[in-house]
Protein backbone atom coordinates (compact mmCIF):
# COMPACT_ATOMS: atom_id res chain seq x y z
CA UNK A 1 0.00 0.00 0.00
CA UNK A 2 1.24 3.30 -0.06
CA UNK A 3 3.20 5.07 2.56
CA UNK A 4 1.38 8.64 4.06
CA UNK A 5 3.78 10.94 3.65
CA UNK A 6 3.23 14.13 5.95
CA UNK A 7 6.30 15.87 4.75
CA UNK A 8 7.48 19.22 6.11
CA UNK A 9 6.69 20.27 1.87
CA UNK A 10 3.12 18.55 1.90
CA UNK A 11 1.96 20.36 5.00
CA UNK A 12 3.86 23.46 4.05
CA UNK A 13 1.67 23.15 0.82
CA UNK A 14 -1.57 22.31 2.48
CA UNK A 15 -1.49 25.48 4.73
CA UNK A 16 -0.23 27.49 2.11
CA UNK A 17 -3.87 26.87 -0.14
CA UNK A 18 -5.86 27.01 2.80
CA UNK A 19 -4.36 30.84 3.93
CA UNK A 20 -4.88 31.67 -0.14
CA UNK A 21 -8.39 30.14 -0.46
CA UNK A 22 -9.24 32.37 3.16
CA UNK A 23 -7.17 35.52 2.32
CA UNK A 24 -7.26 36.00 -1.45
CA UNK A 25 -7.57 38.77 -3.04
CA UNK A 26 -7.21 41.32 -0.08
CA UNK A 27 -5.85 39.38 2.51
CA UNK A 28 -7.33 40.03 6.48
CA UNK A 29 -9.14 43.84 5.97
CA UNK A 30 -10.86 43.16 9.73
CA UNK A 31 -7.30 42.52 11.66
CA UNK A 32 -5.73 45.10 9.72
CA UNK A 33 -7.48 47.78 11.59
CA UNK A 34 -5.82 46.47 14.38
CA UNK A 35 -2.56 47.90 15.93
CA UNK A 36 0.57 46.64 13.64
CA UNK A 37 3.36 46.11 16.71
CA UNK A 38 0.60 45.29 19.23
CA UNK A 39 2.25 41.41 20.68
CA UNK A 40 0.02 38.84 22.83
CA UNK A 41 0.56 35.59 24.08
CA UNK A 42 -2.86 33.17 23.59
CA UNK A 43 -3.88 29.85 24.33
CA UNK A 44 -4.69 27.03 22.61
CA UNK A 45 -7.68 25.27 24.63
CA UNK A 46 -9.77 22.48 23.66
CA UNK A 47 -13.37 22.28 24.57
CA UNK A 48 -13.68 18.63 24.74
CA UNK A 49 -12.29 15.89 25.71
CA UNK A 50 -10.54 14.52 22.05
CA UNK A 51 -7.59 12.71 20.60
CA UNK A 52 -5.78 15.69 19.76
CA UNK A 53 -3.83 15.89 16.06
CA UNK A 54 -2.71 18.31 13.18
CA UNK A 55 -0.86 20.48 15.38
CA UNK A 56 2.20 20.28 12.36
CA UNK A 57 -0.24 22.15 10.24
CA UNK A 58 -1.29 24.68 12.75
CA UNK A 59 2.12 25.81 13.47
CA UNK A 60 3.19 25.95 9.87
CA UNK A 61 -0.09 28.19 9.14
CA UNK A 62 1.25 30.79 11.82
CA UNK A 63 4.99 30.72 10.45
CA UNK A 64 3.76 30.86 6.75
CA UNK A 65 1.81 34.09 8.11
CA UNK A 66 4.53 35.56 10.05
CA UNK A 67 7.92 34.03 10.81
CA UNK A 68 7.76 35.31 13.96
CA UNK A 69 4.90 34.17 15.94
CA UNK A 70 6.16 31.55 18.27
CA UNK A 71 3.85 28.14 18.52
CA UNK A 72 4.70 26.31 21.34
CA UNK A 73 3.17 22.74 21.46
CA UNK A 74 2.12 21.69 24.69
CA UNK A 75 0.40 17.74 23.75
CA UNK A 76 1.72 16.02 20.97
CA UNK A 77 -0.09 14.90 18.29
CA UNK A 78 -2.27 11.11 19.34
CA UNK A 79 -2.37 12.79 22.88
CA UNK A 80 -5.66 12.24 24.99
CA UNK A 81 -6.63 16.02 26.13
CA UNK A 82 -9.43 16.99 28.75
CA UNK A 83 -12.36 19.26 28.49
CA UNK A 84 -10.00 23.04 29.39
CA UNK A 85 -6.49 21.67 28.61
CA UNK A 86 -3.53 23.55 27.01
CA UNK A 87 -2.87 22.86 23.51
CA UNK A 88 -0.34 25.76 22.36
CA UNK A 89 1.26 28.47 23.66
CA UNK A 90 0.71 30.93 20.80
CA UNK A 91 2.77 34.34 20.91
CA UNK A 92 3.37 37.24 18.23
CA UNK A 93 1.81 40.15 16.40
CA UNK A 94 -2.24 39.79 17.39
CA UNK A 95 -3.19 40.98 14.50
CA UNK A 96 -1.31 38.37 12.59
CA UNK A 97 -2.43 35.65 14.97
CA UNK A 98 -5.96 36.22 14.07
CA UNK A 99 -5.14 36.21 10.66
CA UNK A 100 -4.00 32.45 11.08
CA UNK A 101 -6.91 31.73 13.53
CA UNK A 102 -9.49 29.84 11.67
CA UNK A 103 -7.23 27.94 9.15
CA UNK A 104 -5.47 26.50 12.09
CA UNK A 105 -8.14 25.79 14.15
CA UNK A 106 -10.33 24.49 10.87
CA UNK A 107 -6.71 21.49 10.72
CA UNK A 108 -6.49 20.80 14.33
CA UNK A 109 -10.88 20.36 14.87
CA UNK A 110 -11.54 18.06 11.76
CA UNK A 111 -7.81 15.92 12.14
CA UNK A 112 -8.59 15.44 15.73
CA UNK A 113 -12.48 14.50 15.19
CA UNK A 114 -11.17 11.91 12.90
CA UNK A 115 -8.80 10.24 15.52
CA UNK A 116 -11.06 10.96 17.82
CA UNK A 117 -14.12 8.79 16.61
CA UNK A 118 -11.41 6.39 15.18
CA UNK A 119 -9.74 6.04 18.89
CA UNK A 120 -13.93 4.91 19.94
CA UNK A 121 -14.07 2.72 17.49
CA UNK A 122 -10.95 1.30 18.34
CA UNK A 123 -11.44 1.10 22.07
CA UNK A 124 -14.33 -1.13 21.68
CA UNK A 125 -13.42 -3.64 19.12
CA UNK A 126 -10.76 -4.51 20.91
CA UNK A 127 -8.40 -7.48 18.98
CA UNK A 128 -10.28 -6.41 16.29
CA UNK A 129 -8.66 -3.87 13.46
CA UNK A 130 -10.72 -0.98 12.78
CA UNK A 131 -9.82 0.36 8.94
CA UNK A 132 -10.87 3.28 7.14
CA UNK A 133 -12.11 3.48 3.53
CA UNK A 134 -12.00 5.93 0.17
CA UNK A 135 -14.83 7.33 1.57
CA UNK A 136 -12.78 10.69 2.07
CA UNK A 137 -12.91 14.27 1.20
CA UNK A 138 -11.30 14.75 -2.17
CA UNK A 139 -8.13 16.21 -1.74
CA UNK A 140 -7.87 15.42 2.01
CA UNK A 141 -6.85 11.56 1.84
CA UNK A 142 -3.60 12.13 3.29
CA UNK A 143 -4.57 14.35 6.09
CA UNK A 144 -7.43 12.12 6.99
CA UNK A 145 -5.75 8.31 6.95
CA UNK A 146 -3.05 10.40 9.13
CA UNK A 147 -5.88 11.33 11.41
CA UNK A 148 -7.31 7.45 11.33
CA UNK A 149 -3.78 6.17 12.44
CA UNK A 150 -3.35 9.02 15.29
CA UNK A 151 -6.71 7.54 17.11
CA UNK A 152 -5.22 3.84 16.49
CA UNK A 153 -6.56 2.93 13.42
CA UNK A 154 -5.07 1.07 10.09
CA UNK A 155 -5.39 2.70 6.96
CA UNK A 156 -6.98 0.51 4.37
CA UNK A 157 -5.72 1.45 0.74
CA UNK A 158 -4.72 4.14 -0.19
CA UNK A 159 -5.80 4.67 -3.94
CA UNK A 160 -7.04 2.41 -6.58
CA UNK A 161 -3.26 1.22 -7.56
CA UNK A 162 -2.46 -0.21 -4.37
CA UNK A 163 -4.30 -3.05 -4.46
CA UNK A 164 -6.98 -5.35 -5.73
CA UNK A 165 -10.64 -5.32 -4.77
CA UNK A 166 -13.01 -7.34 -6.34
CA UNK A 167 -16.10 -5.87 -5.36
CA UNK A 168 -20.15 -6.43 -5.76
CA UNK A 169 -20.51 -4.17 -9.18
CA UNK A 170 -17.10 -5.91 -10.09
CA UNK A 171 -18.86 -9.39 -9.66
CA UNK A 172 -21.96 -7.96 -10.91
CA UNK A 173 -20.99 -7.41 -14.60
CA UNK A 174 -20.09 -11.39 -14.90
CA UNK A 175 -21.89 -14.59 -14.59
CA UNK A 176 -18.07 -16.15 -13.32
CA UNK A 177 -16.35 -13.62 -11.07
CA UNK A 178 -14.05 -16.23 -10.20
CA UNK A 179 -12.26 -15.72 -13.06
CA UNK A 180 -11.74 -12.61 -12.27
CA UNK A 181 -10.24 -13.49 -8.91
CA UNK A 182 -7.99 -16.07 -11.09
CA UNK A 183 -6.61 -12.95 -13.42
CA UNK A 184 -6.07 -10.60 -10.22
CA UNK A 185 -4.13 -13.99 -8.67
CA UNK A 186 -1.78 -14.05 -12.41
CA UNK A 187 -1.41 -10.15 -12.03
CA UNK A 188 -0.63 -9.74 -8.68
CA UNK A 189 2.95 -8.61 -8.70
CA UNK A 190 3.24 -8.54 -4.78
CA UNK A 191 -0.36 -6.58 -4.21
CA UNK A 192 -3.07 -7.60 -2.09
CA UNK A 193 -6.17 -9.50 -3.38
CA UNK A 194 -9.07 -8.93 -1.41
CA UNK A 195 -12.52 -10.30 -2.61
CA UNK A 196 -15.90 -8.91 -1.97
CA UNK A 197 -19.05 -11.14 -1.12
CA UNK A 198 -22.18 -10.95 0.43
CA UNK A 199 -23.62 -14.36 1.23
CA UNK A 200 -22.10 -17.46 1.25
CA UNK A 201 -22.84 -19.08 -1.96
CA UNK A 202 -20.69 -16.77 -3.62
CA UNK A 203 -17.94 -17.22 -0.87
CA UNK A 204 -18.05 -20.75 -1.64
CA UNK A 205 -17.00 -20.13 -5.26
CA UNK A 206 -14.01 -18.91 -4.76
CA UNK A 207 -12.59 -20.67 -1.31
CA UNK A 208 -9.55 -22.24 -2.05
CA UNK A 209 -8.47 -19.96 -4.45
CA UNK A 210 -5.49 -18.24 -3.74
CA UNK A 211 -5.71 -14.66 -2.65
CA UNK A 212 -5.29 -12.99 0.81
CA UNK A 213 -8.50 -11.28 2.02
CA UNK A 214 -11.95 -12.24 2.11
CA UNK A 215 -14.34 -8.92 2.99
CA UNK A 216 -17.93 -9.27 3.76
CA UNK A 217 -20.11 -6.84 2.82
CA UNK A 218 -23.61 -6.19 4.33
CA UNK A 219 -23.55 -9.80 6.40
CA UNK A 220 -25.78 -10.30 9.30
CA UNK A 221 -23.26 -11.24 12.45
CA UNK A 222 -24.69 -14.83 12.60
CA UNK A 223 -23.86 -15.46 8.56
CA UNK A 224 -20.46 -14.22 9.42
CA UNK A 225 -19.22 -16.53 12.25
CA UNK A 226 -20.37 -19.40 9.46
CA UNK A 227 -18.10 -17.61 6.68
CA UNK A 228 -15.25 -16.91 9.33
CA UNK A 229 -15.05 -20.32 10.59
CA UNK A 230 -14.47 -21.50 6.78
CA UNK A 231 -11.86 -18.50 5.96
CA UNK A 232 -9.97 -19.44 8.69
CA UNK A 233 -7.31 -21.47 7.13
CA UNK A 234 -6.79 -19.61 4.08
CA UNK A 235 -8.01 -15.79 4.28
CA UNK A 236 -7.42 -12.95 6.46
CA UNK A 237 -11.32 -11.59 7.17
CA UNK A 238 -13.08 -8.31 7.10
CA UNK A 239 -16.50 -7.12 7.77
CA UNK A 240 -17.95 -3.65 5.84
CA UNK A 241 -21.41 -2.42 5.91
CA UNK A 242 -23.48 -0.47 7.74
CA UNK A 243 -21.26 -1.01 11.03
CA UNK A 244 -21.20 1.49 13.82
CA UNK A 245 -20.59 1.94 17.55
CA UNK A 246 -23.93 1.02 18.62
CA UNK A 247 -23.30 -2.63 16.58
CA UNK A 248 -19.65 -3.01 16.80
CA UNK A 249 -20.20 -5.28 19.40
CA UNK A 250 -21.81 -8.00 17.22
CA UNK A 251 -19.80 -7.80 14.18
CA UNK A 252 -16.69 -8.08 16.48
CA UNK A 253 -18.16 -11.28 18.19
CA UNK A 254 -17.49 -12.99 15.03
CA UNK A 255 -14.04 -13.38 14.91
CA UNK A 256 -13.76 -11.19 11.94
CA UNK A 257 -10.00 -9.77 11.66
CA UNK A 258 -10.85 -6.47 10.19
CA UNK A 259 -13.95 -4.09 10.10
CA UNK A 260 -13.95 -1.50 7.57
CA UNK A 261 -15.78 1.62 8.61
CA UNK A 262 -16.57 4.96 5.99
CA UNK A 263 -17.74 6.82 8.65
CA UNK A 264 -14.23 7.26 10.27
CA UNK A 265 -14.16 9.78 7.57
CA UNK A 266 -17.30 10.67 5.40
CA UNK A 267 -19.26 11.57 9.13
CA UNK A 268 -17.08 13.97 10.62
CA UNK A 269 -17.43 15.48 13.80
CA UNK A 270 -15.17 18.67 14.45
CA UNK A 271 -13.51 18.68 17.83
CA UNK A 272 -13.94 22.12 19.54
CA UNK A 273 -10.69 24.39 20.22
CA UNK A 274 -10.64 28.03 20.78
CA UNK A 275 -7.76 30.43 20.75
CA UNK A 276 -8.04 32.29 24.49
CA UNK A 277 -5.59 35.80 25.63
Amino acid sequence: MSKIQLSKNFIKSSCKLALNEDLFPSGDITSNLLENNLIKKIKLISNQKAIVGGLGFAKETFKLIDKKIKFKIKKKDGSKVNKGEVIAIIEGKIKNILTGERVALNFISHISGIATKTNEFVKKAGKTKICCTRKTIPGLRVIQKYAVKLGGGTNHRFNLSDEFLIKDNHIGITKHFENLVKKAIKHKKNRIITVEVDNLKQFKKILGLKFDRILFDNMKPKTITTAVKLAKKFYETEASGGINLKNLKKITSTGVDRISVGELTHTVNAVDFKLEL
